[in-house]
Parts: C-alpha cells; structure tokens; sequence
C-alpha cells in the first residue's frame, strides 16, 4: 500500500440498510457509479456485506457498505440478519433504503430510531417512489429525532439518478462530522521533533515494504513538521551514538521491546507501534488493566490471541508463536491458545481468561470498542500485544507514561 493511501480503518463507513430488495444495492452502485453490489429482483440476492472503498467527493475516503435485508428469514437468513447487525455496529453513517410508501415503513422508522439512540447520522432514502417533500416532512416530525443525531429524509431514483446527487451531498456533509480529529503521534510532538522508529526485519516482516503502522506513523511524524530515522534493531545503538541531540521519542515494534529498552538510554521515552495503536483505538487504559492478568495465568487457561488482519503466518509468527512462548515463560504456567483473526472475532468470549488483541491497524474505532465492550459484558479481560510485551519485560509504565500526558 502506498503511503498516499487511505486504508478502510481510516475510511468513513457508510452502510446501507433495510429489507430486501428495498434497492440497497441499486443505490449502492448508483452512489458509486459503477456495479459494486448484484441486482437482481430475487429475494436475499445479498448475502455477506459487500465493501467498496472509493472517494466520494466532497467529503473524500469512505467504504460503502451494502447488506442484507433485516427482514431475511430461514437459517441461512438469520446468519446474514446477524452479519447485518454487526455492520450496524462499525458505521459511521447509516443509509435507510425502502420502496415502501409513507404509510408502511414502521419498521424503517424504527430502525432510524435506533441509529439515532447511538448517535450515528442516518439518512432515511425512499427510492423507486413517487413520494414528494411535501409527503416526508411529517415522518420527520413524527421520528422526533434530537438535533444531536442529524437525520435526512430523500427521495431518488436509482434507475434514473434522480436525487442520488443530492443524496451524496447530505452523505458527505453527515461523513464530515465523523472524521477523526485524533492523531496517532503528531500530538506528542513538536515542529523539528526528532523520532526514531525501531523496525525489525526478520522472517515475519513483509518483504519489500513497511506494515501499515510504521507507514501511518512516519505520514503523523512529517504531518506534525517532525523528521524521523528508521532504523533495524542491530544499527540503532550506532544511530543514537551518532545523533547530536537526543530523539523525542523512540519508537519500536514490540517484539524488540526487550533488546531496545536496553538500548535506549532512560531519559529518552520509549513505546511501541502496537501501544500507539491501543491510545490511538481508545483501548489505552483498559489493556493497561487487562494485562495485570498475565501474572495471574495457571495451567489449563484458555487464551484468545486475536489479530484484525489475515495474513500468512510465519515460523516466528508474533501472534502465533512469540507471543505464546513469553506468556509461558513469564506466567511459569502452560495455557490454552485459540486464535483468530479478520471479522472472525468470537461473540462468546466467557471461556477465555485473557483476550490479547493486536494495534488494530485494520479495524476502525467502533469495531475495537465492540470486541472490547464484548469482553467488558463477559468479565473478560483484554489487553493488547504492545501493552502484554511490555508488561512481561518490565517496562510497561516506561512505554506508556509518555502517552499519560495527553
């Protein structure tokens, strides 16, 4: 991925609602101009959501959302129901569509009203209708939608492209008041800040390229009128012996936390890339507590490591095999390791006495507070790999106590 890009994480979500063949999908692609999502006037044609991440312009980076009608029935039906909800869960602008007329949309009412108990801007669309302003504005009225929850009703057409324009514009004004004002380092810094960034190449490290973290922070470090070195483990004692004033901060990937620590001199403030991500996801302070179990692990505790990216794994996989050999080795004790990684995040995590979840790059904030809030109803634990390494080598409150400060 080039740096000039925009990863899905980072995108305003925007996703499509209602029954089925409500023309969520005719929408979706009349949005996007192009075919992203299968018409058909077969009933449940959608199945899994389907992303699209494009520019909508004039808000800028988003992913389009389409799924399947909430109405779906039969077992298969209610599995994509569930995947539905759980969508609802992650957007940042919900799109209602229905063909219905005025009269018969009590249930898209509803679930207008349940966007709006969560404070996501909603946007109820009447498409392939005949219905006029003069038709909708009592609904509004009726919703009683607080102000703090902005709400539009529009007719289009997909077929025509009628209002669709005019769809966009309310899209990219809600989207506008979505986006992140949250950095993921430039706020620890000053113009002409020194950063060094710690990167390890080993037999896990992706051949030809950075991992997204260390790419999004050097982008934060020049966004902040920063500069930053980039070093391997091996060369950094030379890089910092060779520098005539101290770096601001110091930053490595967690699986060198042991031998950078080391390293780098106690005055020089220290984190990690996956520690960053956790401030920078709102999970700081709750994997700060979470970790406080790693002491407490006895033989026969059931561990879930799960990470938000799929990837092929390695022989010195972090997740799979480092992380897992330091808890045994820190705990005295031999756990039982699941894993997951992708959307595929267990709903029921009451047998897990510990989740350790990655930085997240991949995931948006509202994903990460649901599998956080999820544990939190569980009476589960969860930490995150950065903060669990850095506790496990002694040096959490080092690695963190920078970050206390904003």
């Amino acid at each position: 991925m080039g740096l000039n890009e925009t990863i899905s994480a980072e995108r305003v979500q925007i996703g499509f609602f209602g029954k089925r063949n409500a023309g969520k999908s005719s929408v979706v692609n009349a949005i996007a101009g192009q075919e992203v999502a299968l018409v058909s006037d077969t009933l449940g044609t959608t199945t899994d959501p389907v992303r699209k991440a494009m520019e909508l312009l004039p808000l800028g980076p988003v992913v389009l959302i389409d799924t399947a009608g909430l109405d779906d029935e039969g077992e298969l039906g209610l599995q994509r129901v569930r995947k539905t909800k759980r969508v609802m869960e992650q957007i940042d602008v919900a799109i209602v569509v229905t063909d219905s007329v005025a009269s018969d949309v009590a249930d898209e009412l509803e679930l207008c009203r349940e966007f709006a108990s969560k404070k996501i801007p909603c946007i109820l669309v009447f498409n392939k209708s005949d219905l006029q302003i003069k038709d909708i504005e009592p609904i509004k009225e009726a919703l009683q939608i607080k102000d703090d929850a902005p709400f539009e009703i529009i007719c289009v057409s997909a077929a025509t492209g009628e209002g669709i324009n005019a769809l966009k514009e309310i899209i990219a004004a809600f989207g506008t008041k979505c986006e992140q004002a949250k950095r993921l380092v430039a706020d620890l810094l000053e113009p002409g800040d020194h950063v060094v960034l710690v990167v390890p190449i080993d037999e896990s490290a992706p051949k030809g390229r950075l991992i997204l973290p260390q790419q999004q922070t050097i982008r934060d470090v020049l966004d902040a009128g920063a500069y930053c070195s980039v070093v391997k483990p091996e060369d950094l004692p030379g890089a910092l012996g060779g520098m005539k004033k101290e770096p601001r901060l110091v930053i490595t990937d967690s699986q060198a936390f042991h031998e950078v620590n080391a390293m780098v001199p106690p005055q020089i403030p220290l984190t990690s890339f996956s520690i960053l991500m956790a401030r920078y996801k709102g999970t700081l302070y709750p994997a700060m507590e979470g970790a406080d179990v790693l002491a407490k692990i006895q033989d026969g505790d059931r561990i879930l490591i799960s990470e938000g990216c799929t990837h092929h794994r390695q022989c010195g996989d972090i997740g799979t095999v480092k992380l897992p050999n330091l808890i045994r080795k820190f705990s005295g004790s031999k756990p039982k390791f699941d894993f997951s990684s992708g959307m595929d995040f267990p709903e029921d995590v009451s047998r897990y006495r510990l989740v350790i979840h990655c930085g997240a790059c991949t995931l948006n904030e509202k994903e990460m507070a649901r599998r956080s809030q999820l544990c939190k109803e569980q009476n589960v634990p969860m930490t995150n790999f950065g903060i669990a390494i850095a506790k496990m080598n002694g040096i959490l409150e080092r690695s963190t106590c920078v970050l206390m400060k904003k």
